[in-house]
């Protein structure tokens, strides 16, 4: 019999606050530990929380951002369990009252028959970072420096296939909750934090398999090896016949397998009950309008718009999703123009590549969008050659002076004077018989010799199709 595999996943993220969740300790990573801690955070008794607002704010900012939809009644609850790295002994966190829910990610994926799927997203509920159990040679130490940092829980729903699958979307949403300053997803940091939820069950089967938690993953990578190694592990079990059952597994990346935990607990096992220190959570149509306002244009969308609206390959369209700073400039530059793939060929290649070189931001940068434009119209015209542009561009990159000027005050105008070009042609053939007799004997490189020498000869300023042209014909009378 054959087997599928289902999967969905439970994303943990750091917000990006200021300030922990329920006090005003610092959400700083790198500080010594237990440095960034307080009666508050650390929960000892007759303290009070109260909100983030910020944190409230980017919930549900992430859920507009996954096409959430946003309850006009939320509330917080304790999840109760006893664990080193939790000073309460319970967690503060959204059961069945979340800011948002019921949404969905798309995002590009070749397994897919239109190469984008879509993802489901059951919620993305606010909750409390715990600590951090450090373990030495022969004690183990509790660092609370992350306890009460605003964490966001982004539950998918087990709409995921394979292990592929689950990297890109991994991908995808990070790409979503960077642009939009949710988080920095920083993952040496612990700022997103994944446990992957697993089961197989015959192909074309509707119930799922029983449900195994994988915990332990501190990359994206490691999650797609994580489901490389249990997916074929629960195949082979249930093929010879063994009952799985609902447990929860840790992955060791160093041995490359995933290893037995606990027995799962079920929702019933926390005793979760509302937050009796927490007013619930109701927002306005101001404060939502306000959160809205923030949406900004996502990953997916702007490749598609750069597509679309000017004409280019996937490839290009890439690049200047990936890198903001570097899109805005060409779009600054192409938008009406023309010809804006050649305007792209000049700023991923040779902007980009400038920049790589000297370690400059564009923000500082003496060359302009109008610069680059101008440049893409003179080479265009016909009035400087390729090769000339280049010079001109790292003149105007060092100086800020427009291309016109460059080309004015160093005489680099191309020469398209057919009398000037034949002049030249008739000096190289003389100049190179042997190549000359080699094209006329039906060597059709010989030509490029013969025109490189041309512009050799003309220093870079001769049209290099009139050039080929002049070349050919007077080669072939």
């Amino acid at each position: 019999m054959d087997y599928e595999a289902v999967i969905g996943l439970e994303t943990h993220v750091q917000l990006k606050t200021h300030s922990k969740m329920w006090c005003a300790c610092p959400n700083a990573f790198g500080s010594d530990p237990n440095t960034n801690v307080c009666p508050i955070c650390l929960g000892l008794p007759g303290v009070l929380p109260v909100a983030n607002e910020e944190a409230m704010r980017l919930t549900v900012l992430t859920g507009l951002l996954l096409n959430c939809e946003i309850p006009r009644f939320a509330k917080f609850d304790r999840k109760n369990y006893f664990y080193p790295d939790s000073p309460k002994n319970y967690q503060v966190t959204q059961y069945d009252r979340p800011s948002t829910q019921t949404g969905w990610l798309d995002f590009e994926f070749k397994g897919a028959p239109t190469g984008l799927a879509r993802v489901r997203i059951t919620r993305a509920h606010l909750e409390e970072d715990v600590g951090k159990n450090n373990h030495f040679d022969r004690h183990s130490g509790v660092d609370f420096n992350r306890a009460g940092v605003p964490l966001l829980e982004i539950v998918s729903e087990p709409d995921l296939t394979s292990a592929d699958m689950a990297y890109e979307y991994l991908n995808a949403l990070k790409d979503v909750l960077m642009r939009a300053g949710v988080s920095d997803c920083d993952m040496e940091k612990g700022m997103v934090r994944c446990d992957v939820n697993v089961s197989v069950r015959p192909v074309g089967a509707t119930k799922l398999g029983a449900k195994i938690e994988i915990k332990n993953m501190n990359s994206f990578s490691g999650v797609r090896r994580a489901l490389e190694y249990e997916i074929p592990r629960q195949m082979e079990a249930v093929r010879r016949g063994e009952v799985l059952r609902q447990e929860t597994r840790r992955w060791d990346d160093e041995g490359g397998i995933t290893e037995l935990m606990r027995t799962k607990e079920d929702a019933h096992d926390y005793r979760y009950f509302p937050e009796p220190d927490l007013m619930p959570f109701a927002p306005t149509d101001a404060w939502l309008e306000e959160v809205r306002a923030r949406v900004p244009e996502l990953p997916l969308q702007r490749k598609q718009r750069l597509i679309r609206d000017f004409g280019l390959p996937a490839g290009d369209a890439q690049v200047l999703t990936d890198n903001l700073a570097l899109g805005r400039f060409f779009e600054a530059a192409a938008t009406g123009f023309k010809n804006p793939k050649a305007v792209a060929n000049w700023v991923i290649n040779t902007l980009a590549a400038r920049l790589a070189e000297t370690g400059e931001e564009i923000s500082a940068l003496k060359l302009t969008p109008a610069t680059v434009r101008e440049l893409v119209e003179l080479v265009d015209s016909g009035k400087i050659s390729g090769k000339i542009a280049q010079e001109v561009f790292a003149e105007c990159y060092a100086s800020g002076a427009t291309p016109s000027s460059v080309v004015e005050s160093k005489g680099l105008s191309q020469v398209s004077d057919s009398g000037a070009i034949e002049a030249l042609a008739d000096q190289v053939i003389a100049a190179n018989p042997g190549p000359a007799a080699d094209f006329k004997a039906g060597k059709v490189a010989a030509l490029n010799f013969l025109k490189g020498q041309l512009m050799k000869l003309s220093k870079g300023k001769a049209n290099p199709g009139m050039a080929g042209e002049v070349l050919e014909r007077k080669l072939r009378a």
